[in-house]
């Protein structure tokens, strides 16, 4: 009888053994087992101490800071055209780099640019335009050319450009920040937000079927807005 209940209960066993490990095949099945490809060693720190003392890195010397020293802080440097806000280096004939989304816009509301320029400033004006706003014109294609016709006017001076490609808002952030001699003149809200940034440097914008301006000297007699 006893030899009876051994012979069963090694019976389960083998069978719950079976189970259990045709269980861990079927799990295992989707696994995929996936060799290690440049497995990189393990480096001893150079400050170890199993390094001997002529190879390990020496720890780096704090310096102590005199209380008592001068501490030295870098100003950023502003040209000396600059008097408080205003520019002293605008003056007549006024220099206005002008924008292509200006000049579409004056188009639109039927704005002669150089006269409308005069009648802003009271002074005479030499709209200046740049190589890569000239460009951007004549990406735009056939529908803008009226642009592209004025943009080619005798009475606009043209600015070379030495950069790469045709984006043309970081090149006029550049040549204003550059020369304070100059006016900017246009309608996008980032670049005039960009310009604001810089002292002593007016945007001409249209509003009201004319042109105005911003922060320019009350002295050259600039329309107030």
């Amino acid at each position: 009888m006893t030899s009876i209940v051994n012979a069963s209960t090694t019976h389960e066993g083998k069978g719950r053994r079976f189970h259990s490990e045709l269980w861990a095949n079927i799990l295992t099945m989707g696994k995929q087992k996936t060799k290690k490809f440049a497995v990189m060693k393990r480096m001893i720190n150079l400050k170890d101490n199993r390094i001997k003392d002529k190879d390990r890195a020496k720890p780096k010397e704090k310096k102590k800071k005199d209380p008592s020293a001068l501490k030295e802080r870098e100003v950023t440097k502003y040209p000396s055209c600059l008097f408080f806000q205003y520019n002293t280096q605008l003056g007549p004939p006024y220099h206005v780099i002008v924008d292509t989304n200006f000049i579409n816009f004056s188009i639109k509301a039927k704005l002669d640019i150089v006269q409308s320029m005069m009648d802003c400033l009271y002074a005479k004006c030499i709209p200046c335009i740049t190589d890569c706003v000239m460009a951007e014109i004549e990406k735009l294609g056939m529908k803008y050319r009226v642009a592209l016709r004025i943009a080619k006017d005798p009475r606009f001076e043209r600015l070379p450009c030495t950069h790469k490609g045709t984006y043309a808002d970081d090149c006029l952030v550049q040549r204003v920040t550059q020369h304070k001699c100059y006016i900017l003149a246009t309608v996008d809200r980032d670049l005039k937000r960009r310009v604001r940034k810089i002292p002593g440097v007016p945007i001409m914008y249209i509003s009201n079927h004319r042109f105005n301006i911003e922060r320019m000297p009350d002295d050259y007699g600039a329309p107030r807005s």
